[in-house]
């Protein structure tokens, strides 16, 4: 350290006599030359010092300013947005509200189709059990009627002699005219 120092001194020996020199060893400098220098730093460094010091608070001020402004215009956007959302919960509650209603509607309908197409083929299931019911029911008739008939033709056929068929009609004429007698 003492030869650096002994090198400053050197440096300011060896300039011209009788110009201002520089005493860089701190130590050397007496009170007398250090409030000069600090009177002048002051009075020059002063108002250098408040110019920088007001660019630097306009710098400061300005961006707060505009952090201001964007935080503003960000609360806004933010605002918006959530305005945004509530109408689009409140539609989307409506759709969904409207749309139950629509499932439960169209439940409903899909059932009482249902039940209206199953009375139908109920119905109509019925009315072909009756009418097939009565078809069968002729058929057994007609079966019948003709087995009858054949029958009676059989008996009668058998049956019927002259005789028999003589007596028959005499005494049908008897009914005819008994009934004659009684209308007059």
């Amino acid at each position: 350290m003492k030869n650096i120092t002994d090198s400053f001194v050197s440096v300011g020996h060896l300039s011209s006599v009788g110009s201002f020199e520089f005493n860089t060893d701190i130590l050397a400098t007496n009170p007398i030359n250090l409030s000069v220098v600090l009177s002048v730093l002051i009075f020059f460094g002063k108002g250098v010092l408040n110019d920088l010091l007001d660019k630097r608070k306009q710098r400061i001020l300005s961006t707060i300013q505009n952090s201001e402004e964007l935080r503003r215009g960000t609360l806004e956007q933010l605002e918006r947005a959530r305005a945004q959302l509530r109408k689009v919960k409140v539609e989307a509650d409506e759709y969904r509200t409207n749309g139950y209603s629509e499932i439960e509607r169209e439940k409903v309908n899909l059932i009482n189709a249902t039940c209206d197409s199953l009375e139908r083929l109920e119905n109509f299931k019925n009315e072909t059990l009756f009418f097939e019911q009565q078809r069968a029911i002729n058929e057994v008739q007609q079966q019948v009627f003709e087995k009858s008939l054949q029958r009676a033709l059989g008996t009668l056929n058998s049956c019927l002699n002259s005789e028999f068929h003589f007596r028959t009609i005499s005494a049908n004429i008897g009914i005819l005219g008994s009934v004659e007698g009684i209308t007059d």
